[in-house]
């Protein structure tokens, strides 16, 4: 066994991997940026070893930076996490040239695998189900609109060495294929460096359904069970859970037999995922195989009960699987929501900037997977990943009401995240029904995703709940010291809670050990410890236990709770009927002006002074986490002058171009 090993990687994944090799007694070195000094994975390492300036072509990604923190620390191993060096061939090359071992598959494998044609037809030889499309490369656009015609619409254009959605485009019609061959071709070389396309059928009411395998050095090939990983966004998963509502014993044997069968064509070693797409019909095509640990291998943990990291290292070592196929057990459900830090009300947006508040959840059957804290930053340089929340439970049901909760207790202040939308979507009647599809986002979100759009289940919670909290505010501002005698505050039983335009009156009575309330001709009893200032409203209402997070705005509460956003103002009864009155104050015309939506690079500026556009015509261009996002117009007009420059470094809501 390996004395000390190094994690080329940072961030949860890193601290993920530096957890397992503690408990084995393994010493861990870290690497990190300039950017990353004071990150939660280089406090965790027994050692940290600096590589470089943030920018990760400057770092994470120089393999002789790598190799040279190895030697200079003396580790014998390297884990690779996932994302940077992972499925690299040439890094795997330069560590045995190095004499040190790579926690992974063999170059071979990840050479044969890793591109997407070559790997296409190496399943299909080894008897696994593919997908109809094009064998080779699409040299052009022309090309790319006769094959796509061949195969017939919707095609996919994918990157042949790409992941993580980049390089990928739907394509419904010619005027889609050649200007998503454009763009799959642009983002997959400058993300991988290898601008190779390939066309495929598109898939429709797809589901992704993966495969998790792990093979040793032995000759023993093993599938855990599969993943359901249908809840993506722009190619991107967002939510996954073990194993699949749709999978049954039979079709998950058959298509775990197909991902051994690949694996063993490519003589796999460690862990892998065979990635499936699925139709209406149970009829399952293999995608890609990712030679490496994915981002959702912990609900296979949490349903198997074996850690993955620690049966890599063991594989890596020279041991055998510690188990064989009919020992491999399903327990219960699992469900994983990626907490981003990222503004789900500005389509996504990535968010950096300092975490000024950072409290996780904490429960039986939660797992949180972080590579953050209190104080840490979300830099600018990285994938904006925050966590990976994790919950299990004796079956699918319990599973999503932890994470219900947990999402709900899970309070972060200072970026922008996506915690109500990952609640939203946990609590969306067609999630809870298991009727999953890739689409399922763009489907239930095709405007884009707004907190007060979700409906509570119960609208009368957050009014309670708002009412409790602003009559706990004046119950203190009454005990103040110091209040003129014969003029002490008095406070109302009576108030009128205010959320979207709506009146509540609702009559909040104090007694022993919580508040008796009235409202729309009921009563109601609800019983909270909770103290000013706390952002987590923990209360137990009509015997149901309940967590709201708490925001106050001035005199307006924001409340959070199973994705839903109410914003509340709280106000007397005759307080209520003078706000009823007041003038409305109208929000700045910004139509004039396009608007960075998200920090970026400016890659071009497509329009020039003087120039009409019509609505829909491309504006400009913005980079960001190596995505390009094209900026259209809204509606017909003209350009009156061009605020910013291609190279530009972007703030939100910088103006690019004003209009007249």
């Amino acid at each position: 066994m390996f004395d000390k090993i190094l994690i080329a990687n940072r961030g949860e994944i890193a601290c993920r991997v530096m957890r397992t090799a503690r408990r084995m007694g393994i010493r861990t070195v870290a690497v990190y940026s300039d950017a990353d000094r004071d990150a939660l994975h280089v406090q965790m390492a027994d050692e940290a070893v600096n590589i470089g300036p943030p920018p990760s072509a400057e770092s994470y990604l120089v393999i002789e930076r790598i190799v040279r923190a190895c030697r200079e620390s003396g580790a014998g191993a390297v884990h690779p996490g996932y994302g940077f060096l992972s499925e690299n061939p040439a890094f795997c090359e330069a560590l045995e040239q190095a004499g040190i071992v790579f926690i992974g598959p063999e170059p071979q494998a990840m050479v044969r695998m890793g591109d997407k044609i070559a790997s296409k037809q190496l399943a299909a030889g080894a008897g696994v189900n593919t997908i109809p499309g094009h064998a080779g490369v699409i040299a052009d656009a022309d090309q790319a609109v006769r094959v796509a015609a061949e195969v017939g619409y919707p095609v996919m254009l994918k990157a042949s060495a790409g992941g993580g959605g980049k390089g990928m485009r739907v394509a419904w019609n010619e005027a889609e294929c050649r200007e998503g061959f454009e763009r799959a071709t642009s983002e997959a070389v400058a993300s991988f460096g290898d601008g190779r396309i390939l066309i495929e059928k598109y898939i429709q009411e797809p589901r992704h359904i993966e495969i998790q395998v792990m093979a040793d050095g032995h000759g023993n090939c093993i599938y855990l069970n599969e993943r359901e990983c249908s809840i993506q966004r722009r190619n991107q998963k967002v939510i996954e859970e073990a194993p699949s509502p749709f999978v049954d014993e039979t079709i998950r044997k058959a298509m775990g037999e197909q991902a051994v069968r690949l694996a063993r064509a490519v003589e796999y070693r460690s862990a892998g995922t065979v990635e499936f797409i699925v139709d209406a019909g149970h009829n399952f095509y293999f995608l890609e195989m990712n030679t490496r640990l994915q981002v959702e291998h912990p609900v296979t943990e949490m349903t198997t009960g074996l850690d993955l990291v620690e049966m890599m290292i063991r594989v890596a070592a020279g041991e055998p699987l510690p188990i064989g196929q009919e020992e491999v057990r399903l327990d219960g459900w699992a469900i994983e929501s990626r907490v981003y830090a990222e503004d789900p009300f500005r389509n996504f947006l990535p968010s950096t900037g300092r975490l000024v508040r950072y409290q996780p959840p904490a429960g039986e059957g939660v797992r949180v997977d972080t590579g953050v804290y209190e104080g840490g930053e979300v830099s600018i340089y990285y994938d904006p990943m925050i966590a990976k929340l994790v919950t299990h439970g004796r079956d699918r049901a319990e599973a999503m009401r932890r994470m219900q909760d947990a999402l709900d207790a899970y309070y972060i202040e200072g970026v922008r995240h996506n915690i109500s939308f990952l609640n939203a979507v946990i609590s969306h009647p067609r999630f809870q029904q298991g009727r999953l599809t890739t689409n399922f986002i763009a489907e239930e979100y095709p405007d884009g995703f707004r907190a007060g759009d979700v409906p509570q289940v119960d609208p009368a919670k957050p009014v309670l709940v708002a009412a409790v909290i602003h009559r706990h505010y004046m119950d203190r501002a009454a005990r103040l010291s110091g209040q003129l005698p014969g003029h002490e505050r008095l406070v109302n039983d009576d108030w009128v809670v205010l959320i979207e335009g709506r009146s509540h009156p609702v009559r909040v009575l104090p007694e022993e050990g919580g508040y008796r309330l009235e409202y729309d001709g009921r009563h109601h009893r609800l019983e909270s410890d909770w103290r000013p200032g706390q952002h987590l409203f923990h209360c137990v209402l009509d015997g149901e236990a309940l967590c709201f997070q708490l925001q106050r705005h001035g005199l307006w509460y924001h409340l959070f709770h199973r994705g839903a956003e109410s914003r509340a103002l709280v106000l007397t009864p005759r307080a209520a009927e003078l706000h009823a009155l007041m003038p409305e104050k109208e929000a700045p015309d910004l139509s004039r002006f396009l608007l960075s939506p998200m920090p970026g690079l400016l890659v071009k500026v497509s329009v020039q002074p003087g120039q009409a556009v019509k609505a829909g015509e491309e504006l400009a261009v913005v980079e960001a986490m190596k995505m390009e996002n094209v900026l259209r117009a809204e509606q017909d007009a003209v350009v009156a002058a061009v605020r910013a420059r291609p190279g530009d470094s972007l703030s939100v809501d910088q103006v690019i171009i004003e209009f007249e």
